[in-house]
């Protein structure tokens, strides 16, 4: 991969962005890469979390603005140019929202600056973490146009919605600090390295549990962000339905006794009808 380092240890995935000279900007082989990355992990199955970290200055600066000038065009001269428009975005939009459909929780470490794209990116990650020098910047209205790929939908379920206002309308940046206090960020770290091992720890014990509990937790908790609290517990009592185990109970209780690791069966890899033709 020219955009990503991927290693796992253990049943944890590490996807690295490994484009320090260019600040870890979003161009066509980024997202062909992430899209191709997150497919793989979600139809595999052996990875139970995943940790996405980051390279040189910063965590990324965002949308890599030559690729409008070049390989993708943005014709707003006719009503079909701007039509266009509209699947392009949805096509890149469905690339971040596979972060919140993967199969597993994900883990941002954040340093630097996390900058527009990377916003939209980041927000749609479950866990976030960020060292003292990391900020936040809805960098879009900054270069006149509006944020398109998740952080006007997602950033106001994670923060109050007049501080999602100031930084989309002024294009403010938010220090990591500050993004602790909101609420975007679980914890802030002295250095990089204490961030990651911190990062790489936590998914280390979401890995511990049973996959199938992570994976209807996951479900659970997106679907109640989006609908009612009736509607979230009529979907909760179908998901508990559904993947009930008093195996797993049973193992993780003896386990708990015993202080010892649990022994779980990792999620089964799923098929494509595409891969069976």
């Amino acid at each position: 991969m020219q955009c990503f380092s991927l290693t796992r240890q253990g049943a944890v995935a590490h996807l690295v962005l490994n484009r320090p000279e260019a600040m870890n900007t979003m161009h066509p082989t980024f997202w062909r890469e992430l899209d191709e990355v997150l497919t793989t992990l979600h139809r595999e199955g052996s990875a139970r979390a995943l940790v996405i970290s980051s390279t040189g200055k910063h965590f990324s600066a965002g949308m890599s603005l030559e690729t409008f000038g070049g390989a993708i065009a943005m014709d707003d001269s006719s009503a079909e140019g701007r039509a266009a428009i509209y699947d392009l975005l949805t096509d890149m939009q469905h690339t971040f929202t596979k972060l919140e459909t993967l199969r597993i929780p994900v883990v941002a470490a954040i340093h630097g600056g996390c900058i527009g794209g990377a916003v939209d990116m980041v927000t749609a990650c479950c866990i976030r973490y960020a060292t003292q020098d990391a900020f936040f910047c809805i960098q879009e209205i900054n270069i006149g146009m509006v944020a398109d790929v998740g952080t006007l939908q997602r950033l106001p379920k994670l923060v109050p919605l007049g501080v999602v206002k100031e930084l989309a309308y002024t294009g403010r940046r938010l220090p990591a600090q500050k993004a602790q206090g909101y609420g975007l960020v679980n914890e802030v770290f002295d250095t990089q390295e204490a961030m990651v091992a911190a990062a790489l720890q936590c998914a280390q014990e979401i890995a511990s549990k049973p996959p199938v509990a992570i994976w209807g937790t996951k479900q659970v908790i997106h679907y109640t962000r989006d609908h009612s609290v009736d509607d979230s517990l009529r979907q909760m009592g179908w998901v508990q339905g559904a993947i009930w185990s008093n195996a797993h109970v049973r193992e993780a209780v003896t386990a708990m006794k015993e202080k010892r690791a649990g022994s779980f069966p990792d999620l089964p890899g799923l098929a494509s009808f595409k891969d069976l033709a």
